[in-house]
């Protein structure tokens, strides 16, 4: 038995294959090896050989050359290349030679942290050095946090304890800030979009910290696969960054799957769950002795396909402890017992959400089970990664749903396969988000004549109908011209003149007031506002819960799975942010329904045209759990139901919307059969906008309402900005609407399907018959105010980023 077995198995199992679109198979690499550079010292070789690394692959060697000779390096190789020894080696050499050096770490999670800690523990020991290496995070105690202010050689931290911890406390920091030598970034491809936009401005905080120590650290970074990694780290440095790409890791042979699960409902369509089929496929591999590894959409997804695995090993005679899940609210101490069990061998099947994504250790895994597409080439392969990390045979099937998307991908593997990655995109000048962290960096340290704070950016465009405002950020109204070429003197002089925030001595600006500007920058949507489940029977703490999924997760009646048992919520005691879980044996898991609404609480600008009307101002989005199903397990039959009676999650944000005049709805059919051409719409917007204001897509939401009561029953798009307050997204959007629309119309003009498919307008099951031309010529129609006076649209300079379906 075991993965060759089972490959075969799967080639001539007839039902196996009739669902199977595409086999691909990329044949074994062998290593590519080089010496290590000649500065590394005989003790640091002779440490590194005691673990069994005798010489590096060519990227590493690559790597610690660069870094040994001072160049920022962004490294791009696959998962399990051996990274991580591309930074450790040149701390470990530079502490070697300088035993007063310090180092700074940033990885994007807790566990991350902890798992590179122990890696980096481990080669300390091996060279026979007291270095010291600590975590600084929410965790830590504060008898450790002096240890590691004052004696940490390596701190290991994340970007939201640096924006908030370390920099606005940097005195007490002196002696890490004064021998600082290398500042690590690790899974760089994570920093994208508005929160990517957040961590460059930190980064600037931290250069100017560290300037002022007199220190100029290099910066090492390591990323997943991505169309653009030097770009993403020029852009988050602002400094030239040396590439390091080709990977010398060796590979076993690789085998991706891609599967479509059979039709049940011919007439619509519809095909059997993308879970049942993981379900099976699990059940059929367990047999074989391999180690696999699912992932998830969700967390309710995992807990249910835990069940069922747990089933299915039972069945096999394994013990229950051999299925495991491993998401984001389960306690750190399960969390590290999972990964250990991953890497001893013990643990059979795993499922998980893409909190195992990222570069955590897991040890080496046989098969990854994908559940749908996760939203993204790099994350398709970076879950892929997570098998074949020896040097046998691997197995990657994604399983796919009847979403648009995963249909379209299943039919045409290339675009998977094939095409370039995504490019990665920040936008480090976003005013808003600048002008916060300007905030934050004079408070840590005072700014003097000449200096700047990043690099200039040519100005956003104009809004049509009046000039851009956003009510949550007042300093940033009088400075809506755009960014100029030395735009930080004159955000320094409006804090100082209008905000009243800052002190002016001569040419020099000093923090005066008495508020701490960090505490007041989120970096991302994340709350922080966490609810505990409590074991009734065991009196224990099960897990946590955020604040905004409580509504769907714990309410009163829910089942809340944990490693595939399942728990009653008995009671919510909201405001004391605390679920009563009694465990229960029942044959149902359940699922909540949301319902969601927008309210425009003030209008800062409006253009109007004669086919429709634009909008922009601050808004109010309600989203209300209002009842949850009973699903039988298995056969997903719907067996009882309930009402939600819970307070609605409400984000006050920033948006922009486009109403469109009655007769033109009427004109089009929206008010009847046609009214999919309107989800044609919100689907193009939401893909095209990224491409203009260079954000993320989770960053922002686009919502329609066919009749919005509040502009006269008329079909309206809305695009909001997930971020509380808004991060200066939508009124960009209003600014280059027309060029917006413009590039819509394109897309489906240059789209060669007839109907529509997921690189345009989505799927005609999705959007209706008929959809896709009726969107194209209502686009036509938006855009005649410029025909008619003589302005032909245009699409503007617009590169699409590689990888993009259509």
């Amino acid at each position: 038995m075991g993965i060759e077995a089972l490959l075969a198995a799967l080639r001539q199992d007839p039902r196996f294959m009739g669902a199977v679109t595409h086999w691909e198979v990329e044949p074994a690499r062998p290593a590519s090896w080089a010496p290590f550079p000649e500065a590394i010292a005989p003790g640091v070789r002779a440490a590194l050989a005691a673990r069994g690394i005798e010489r590096l692959y060519s990227h590493q060697a690559e790597a610690v050359a660069h870094a040994l000779a001072g160049r920022h390096t962004v490294v791009v190789t696959p998962t399990a290349s051996g990274k991580s020894l591309c930074f450790h080696l040149p701390v470990l050499q530079r502490l070697r030679e300088r035993p007063g050096s310090r180092a700074l770490y940033l990885f994007p999670t807790k566990a991350l942290s902890q798992d590179q800690v122990a890696e980096l523990t481990a080669l300390v020991r091996a060279l026979g050095s007291d270095y010291r290496t600590y975590t600084y995070d929410g965790d830590t105690p504060a008898e450790a946090r002096r240890l590691l202010r004052d004696g940490g050689h390596v701190v290991v931290t994340n970007p939201y304890m640096l924006h908030t911890g370390i920099l606005p406390h940097h005195p007490r920091w002196t002696n890490l800030f004064q021998n600082l030598g290398y500042v690590v970034i690790d899974e760089l491809h994570t920093y994208r979009g508005v929160f990517g936009s957040h961590v460059a401005n930190v980064l600037r905080r931290l250069r100017r910290v560290c300037a002022h120590y007199g220190a100029q650290p290099v910066f090492l970074c390591a990323s997943a696969t991505i169309g653009n990694p030097r770009e993403l780290a020029e852009r988050l440095l602002e400094v030239p960054v040396a590439l390091v790409e080709r990977s010398g890791a060796p590979r076993g042979e690789r085998h991706t799957v891609l599967y479509n699960p059979p039709i049940v409902h011919a007439e619509l369509g519809l095909r059997a769950s993308a879970v049942e089929q993981v379900r099976r496929l699990v059940r059929r591999m367990l047999p074989f002795g391999v180690q696999i590894i699912v992932f998830a959409r969700s967390r309710n997804e995992v807990e249910v396909l835990v069940k069922y695995a747990k089933d299915a090993a039972a069945r096999a005679g394994l013990p229950a402890e051999a299925v495991a899940g491993y998401r984001g609210g389960y306690l750190p101490r399960l969390r590290r017992r999972i990964e250990q069990g991953l890497r001893a061998g013990e643990i059979r099947v795993v499922v998980a959400t893409n909190a195992l994504e990222l570069g955590v250790d897991i040890g080496a895994l046989d098969v990854a089970v994908l559940t749908g597409y996760p939203g993204s080439i790099a994350s398709f392969y970076q879950q892929a990664g997570r098998a074949g990390r020896r040097l046998r045979p691997s197995l990657t099937v994604l399983v796919g749903r009847s979403s648009p998307i995963d249909q379209y991908l299943l039919r045409h593997p290339h675009e998977l396969l094939y095409a370039p990655r995504e490019q990665t995109v920040i936008d480090p000048d976003n005013l808003l988000i600048k002008v916060n962290h300007l905030k934050c960096s004079v408070f840590e340290v005072p700014f003097g004549p000449g200096e700047s704070f990043g690099t200039a950016a040519p100005p956003a465009p104009a809004a049509p109908g009046g000039a851009r405002h956003d009510p949550a950020a007042p300093e940033v109204a009088a400075l809506e011209g755009g960014p100029r070429p030395d735009e930080t003197r004159q955000i320094l002089e409006y804090l100082a003149s209008e905000a009243q925030l800052l002190h002016r001595v001569g040419d020099t600006f000093y923090w005066m007031a008495q508020a701490y500007p960090a505490e007041g920058v989120s970096l991302d949507t994340t709350d922080v506002d966490n609810f505990i489940v409590y074991d009734l029977e065991r009196r224990c703490v099960l897990g946590e819960v955020d604040r905004p999924s409580a509504m769907t997760e714990i309410h009163e009646g829910a089942i809340y799975g944990w490693q595939g048992e399942q728990y009653l919520i008995e009671r919510l005691d909201y405001p004391g942010r605390r679920a009563y879980a009694r465990k229960v044996q029942c044959d149902y898991f359940t699922q909540a329904e949301l319902d969601r609404s927008i309210k425009a609480l003030a209008v800062d600008a409006e253009a109007r045209f004669a086919t429709y009307e634009a909008r922009r101002g601050a808004v109010e989005v309600t989203t209300q759990a209002t009842l949850y199903k009973k699903v039988r397990f298995y056969t997903r039959e719907n067996v009882g139901a309930g009402e939600i009676h819970l307070p609605a999650e409400v984000l006050d944000t920033t948006a922009c919307w486009f109403t469109l005049a009655a007769p033109l709805a009427a004109r089009h059919g929206l008010f009847g059969p046609q009214a999919g051409a309107l989800l044609a719409l919100r689907n193009l917007l939401q893909h095209t906008v990224p491409l203009f204001v260079r954000c993320d897509p989770r960053d922002i939401c686009v919502w329609s309402e066919v009749r919005a009561p509040a502009w006269g029953d008329r079909p309206t798009l809305y695009l909001f900005d997930r971020m509380p307050a808004g991060s200066g997204l939508a009124e960009r959007v209003f600014a280059a609407h027309r060029a917006i629309f413009a590039t819509m119309l394109a897309v489906l003009r240059d789209c060669p399907c007839p109907h529509g498919c997921p690189g345009c307008a989505g799927v005609e099951l999705e959007i209706g018959p008929g959809a896709k031309p009726i969107a194209q010529r209502l686009l036509a129609d938006l855009l005649a105010d410029d025909a008619a006076d003589g302005r032909a649209p245009s699409p503007g300079r617009l590169e699409l980023p590689a990888g993009t379906p259509g």
